[in-house]
């Protein structure tokens, strides 16, 4: 969909920004999984981190680790575990360091910087949500949805019209499964098995727009 908007790529560091005490959690193999470990200690797959202890291990700091549920809270820098979202957040939660709802993936609002799950994409935008850092409408690609500037295309999918002022003016792109014959927008990616051929600089709202073939 070509370069995300200044907007969605600032708030998509979103959920980092905190990560203070937790700076080195990484997703791996720990050798004892789970509960309290010193800060910079590997998260092992599946594992999230709950709480922090600023005065734990001597010091140096320590938080806490959990298998992976829906329906909990887990502090700012906490791997987000794959097929899950990011879907509230508290600033002040994790003694100070904030906090994240971690959800299974499902059509819903999430918080601006959680990641778009496979097969999903984004078709609403609330600045204000998510305790101000910004809120995205999560939801299941489907033939004819209008999505928000930045949202991934979903394979097999392309664009074929622009909303300047769609999805709270950030601009919004309306997906629809491919077939051959359509207009596509000058920045849809081009889906396997098909190519382009008539090109209309004045199409997709002055964006340009190409005529989609089969290869």
């Amino acid at each position: 969909m070509g370069a995300i908007p200044r907007r969605f790529a600032a708030l998509a560091g979103a959920v980092t920004l905190l990560a203070g005490l937790v700076v080195g959690a990484t997703a791996g193999t720990a050798s004892a999984a789970g509960g309290w470990t010193c800060s910079g200690a590997p998260v092992p797959a599946g594992y999230v981190i709950t709480a922090v202890d600023r005065d734990g291990c001597n010091g140096a700091g320590a938080w806490l680790q959990v298998p992976v549920r829906d329906g909990i809270w887990t502090c700012a820098g906490s791997p987000i575990v794959k097929g899950y979202v990011i879907t509230g957040h508290q600033p002040n939660g994790c003694d100070g360091l904030g906090s994240w709802y971690h959800r299974v993936a499902h059509d819903g609002w999430t918080c601006a910087g959680s990641p778009v799950v496979s097969g999903y994409v984004i078709t609403g935008y609330q600045p204000t949500g998510c305790a101000g850092i910004g809120s995205w409408f999560h939801r299941v690609a489907s033939d004819g949805i209008w999505t928000c500037a930045g949202s991934p295309v979903v394979s097999g999918y392309v664009s074929t019209s622009y909303n300047r002022q769609g999805c709270n003016g950030i601009g919004a792109w309306y997906h629809r499964v491919a077939k051959a014959g359509m207009w596509i927008c000058g920045v849809s990616p081009i889906p396997p098995g098909y190519r382009v051929t008539s090109y209309s600089p004045g199409g997709c709202d002055g964006v340009g727009a190409s005529q989609l073939a089969r290869a």
